[in-house]
This record gives C-alpha cells, sequence and structure tokens, in this order.
C-alpha cells in the first residue's frame, strides 16, 4: 500500500540484529496501488480513527443508556463496515479523503464499549460479571489474532485491498446476524427461559436505578471513577503503543519477514484473549466461593494486569536480538494484560450499572488519548530504529503503567456509589 522507499529515510531498519529469515520464493500479487506517503504522513492517516473514535464515546454511552445499545453498537459497526469498504477508493482520491474517512469509521467504533457496557448492566448478575464481561471483550482480541495473520497472507498472495473488501463483508454479515438474535434486555429476549430471566432481573433489582435525569455533577466528583480513568488510560498506553507499532518492532528490529511478521504479532494477542476467558472464571470464583470482595479482585486482577506487564515489557528490550525470548516476553507481558478485564475494565458495573455505559464513555475518551499521542512519541523517541531508543519507549510505558495501577488500588471502590440510586443517598429498600 505504502512504497517503502518513501520511508526508508525516516524508518531505517536496524542492522543491530541479524536478518532473521531469507526472502520468500513464492510468487505473490504485486497489482496493489502503492501511495508515496511519507511517515508524516503515515502517521496522520493512523490517527485520524482516534479522532472520530474519540468524539462519540460520551454521547454513545448516553443514548446506549437511553433507548438501548443494541441499535447503537448494531449501526455503529455497520457503519465502520461500509466505509472500511470505500477505503481502497478513498485512497485512490488522496490523503484528505482518507484521513476523513478513517475518522468516520472511528465514530462508528467510539459507540461500541459504551453500548456494550450498558446492554451488560441489564444483563449480568453481579456475581457473573467478570466471566461475561470477560468473554465478550475477549472478542477484541480474538479478532486481532485472526486479522494480523489473514490481513499478511491476503496481502501476500492477493493485494492490500482485498484485505478492507473482506473484513468490510464480515462486517455487513455480522450486523445482520445481531440484529437477528440479540435484544437489549431480558424482557425483551425471545427464547430466554423464564428461570433465566427472573434470575437476572432479580439479582439486579438492588442495584439500578430508575432516575430519568443523570447525575453528571456526582459523577464527575466520583474519586472511584477517576481511580478508573487513570487506569485505563495508563493500560491503554502500552496496549495501544503495542498494537500499533509491535508489527513495526518485529520487521525494524528483529527483522522477520511479512509473513512471519503478521503471524508472531498475533502470538501476544492470543495469550491475551486466552487470560481473558481464564481471569474472569477465576475473578467470579473468587467473589462467589472464597468470599472475596468484589473491590478486593478488582484491585488484585488489576495489579497483576498492569504490573506484570510492566516488568516484561521492560525485560524485553534488555535481552538483544533473542528473537524468540524478545516474542515470548512480548507475549508474556501481553497476555498478563487480559486479567484487567477483571479488573479495571468492568469496574464501571459495580459501583454505578445504571450508568456503566456513560462512565466507560468517559473513562475511554480518557483511555483513547494514549492511542493517538503514544504512538506519535514512540516513533519520535526512535528516530533510528536502535535497540537502545526501544528500551526508553517501554520503559515509559511500564512507568504509566505502574502508576495507574497503585491509582487504582488507593482510590478504587467495589460497591454501588449512593449517586447511582434513586435516592442518592443509600440502597433502596
Amino acid at each position: 500500500m505504502v512504497d517503502s522507499n518513501t520511508t526508508l529515510a525516516d524508518n531505517r531498519t536496524s542492522k543491530e540484529c541479524a536478518e532473521h529469515s531469507t526472502s520468500s520464493k513464492v510468487l505473490h500479487n504485486h497489482t496493489g496501488k502503492r501511495y508515496q506517503w511519507d511517515a508524516e504522513t503515515q502517521g496522520w492517516i493512523l490517527g485520524s480513527f482516534f479522532y472520530g473514535y474519540i468524539i462519540t464515546q460520551i454521547p454513545g454511552g448516553y443514548v446506549a443508556s437511553r433507548v438501548g445499545g443494541k441499535l447503537l453498537l448494531g449501526c455503529g459497526i455497520l457503519g465502520t463496515a461500509v466505509f472500511t469498504l470505500f477505503t481502497p477508493m478513498a485512497a485512490d482520491v488522496g490523503v484528505g479523503a482518507l484521513v476523513v474517512l478513517r475518522a468516520l469509521e472511528g465514530l462508528g467504533e467510539g459507540v461500541t464499549f459504551p453500548a456494550m457496557h450498558a446492554m451488560w448492566s441489564s444483563w449480568a448478575p453481579p456475581l457473573e460479571r467478570s466471566k461475561l464481561l470477560s468473554i465478550s471483550y475477549a472478542g477484541a482480541q480474538l479478532g486481532t489474532v485472526i486479522s494480523l495473520p489473514l490481513s499478511g497472507i491476503i496481502c501476500f498472495y492477493m493485494n492490500w485491498t482485498y484485505v478492507f473488501y473482506f473484513f468490510g463483508v464480515v462486517g455487513i454479515i455480522w450486523f445482520v446476524l445481531w440484529i437477528w438474535l440479540v435484544s437489549d434486555t431480558p424482557e425483551t429476549h425471545k427464547t430466554i427461559s423464564h428461570q433465566e430471566r427472573e434470575y437476572i432481573l432479580s439479582s439486579l433489582k438492588n442495584q439500578l436505578s430508575s432516575q430519568k435525569s443523570v447525575p453528571w455533577i456526582p459523577i464527575l466528583k466520583s474519586l472511584p471513577l477517576w481511580a478508573i480513568v487513570v487506569a485505563h488510560f495508563s493500560y491503554n498506553w502500552s496496549f495501544y503503543t503495542l498494537l500499533t507499532l509491535l508489527p513495526t518492532y518485529m520487521k525494524e528490529i528483529l527483522r522477520f519477514n511479512v509473513q512471519e511478521n503478521g503471524i508472531l504479532s498475533a502470538v501476544p494477542y492470543f495469550g491475551c484473549w486466552l487470560c481473558m476467558i481464564l481471569s474472569g472464571q477465576a475473578a467470579d470464583h473468587l467473589r462467589a466461593k472464597w468470599n472475596f470482595s468484589t473491590i478486593c479482585v478488582r484491585r488484585i486482577f488489576s495489579l497483576i494486569g498492569m504490573i506484570g506487564p510492566a516488568v516484561f515489557l521492560v525485560a524485553a528490550g534488555f535481552i538483544g536480538c533473542d528473537y524468540y525470548l524478545a516474542v515470548a516476553f512480548l507475549t508474556i507481558s501481553t497476555t498478563l494484560g487480559g486479567f484487567c478485564s477483571s479488573g479495571f475494565s468492568i469496574n464501571h458495573l459495580d459501583i454505578a450499572p445504571s450508568y456503566a455505559g456513560i462512565l466507560l464513555g468517559i473513562t475511554n475518551t480518557f483511555a483513547t488519548i494514549p492511542g493517538m499521542v503514544g504512538p506519535v512519541i514512540a516513533k519520535s523517541l526512535t528516530p533510528e530504529n536502535t535497540i537502545t531508543e526501544w528500551q526508553t519507549v517501554f520503559w515509559i510505558a511500564a512507568a504509566i503503567n505502574v502508576f495507574g495501577a497503585i491509582f487504582f488500588t488507593l482510590f478504587g471502590k467495589g460497591e454501588v456509589q449512593n449517586w447511582a440510586l434513586d435516592d442518592h443517598n443509600g440502597h433502596r429498600n
């Protein structure tokens, strides 16, 4: 898609590590158009998604809390899928058109997680939140696991335009299934059993508010909410840095070829997906069987999911050109991050289930900022693509992660806050 000669001066391959593999002899399609975009232009194109994404976080949470998340989430994904289909055309028109298109994709994607949180507030019994939400949100990691190597294979044997056509069509098919199968609440679900419906509703009856107005001032004054904001921001700094720059690190520093790069870049996210599934089960088991308090579980899993990755992220920068050890450390780092799915990531539902979508919109607004500035800062710190420069990138990400973990441990809460209940003073009778 991008002519490598254009970015040669900006992103020089490091010579510190030996070439890991020889070029493949398999013939592949070279018909995909290439564009003369320098590194700065590429940065604007990649970052434009987040400028749209950040705008719809809070509005998405608010709308989902009022009208339900099903249609909002479905239309958001549908819009993104349609815009994805038009990406090759926009690239042909010019950089400006592509930047606008990616910003529009971000607008659609921005409602995704707030809408999901709003829906789960009506579906997830308190003692099953960890496993239900971790299974749900682990899909994002699974998507990364599948899309990275699959995109590499499509580019290798066809050309890059088919990546956008394929995933755009998949998104449209998903939308049809979503509208057909999903309901906003247990009351409106067509096939749920009477026993399951009553179990869910009875488990949530003392946690949900029937207020029509949103208590914005108490929300913004809530220290437990800001504890989630800090943790979410800190975690996403490492997550987005690795998500956007790990393939570059694999190619420019460890020097894997494009096929190995796609597969190995996906390995850490497979570990994270598996960890999210297992940690959700473990978290609810600790709460239900061992009587661990909610906040105790959230703190433990957040500490493991943020400090653990920080340690291995730093270690990955100090093992030189040991390819397999580098991949192992980065995989462990990203895998341990999966513990956060049962930590601060779902704490919104603990402190204010009725406003979980809005709270997630607030925290994710701040947590999107690392996606906009983190990779830019990382690129500015690695002008020569040396291992020493990358060590600085990893140190910064690790330090931010540790700070976020400590802040959440000190100020996070696990019970429904007074302002999230009908009377603003305490639990209802």
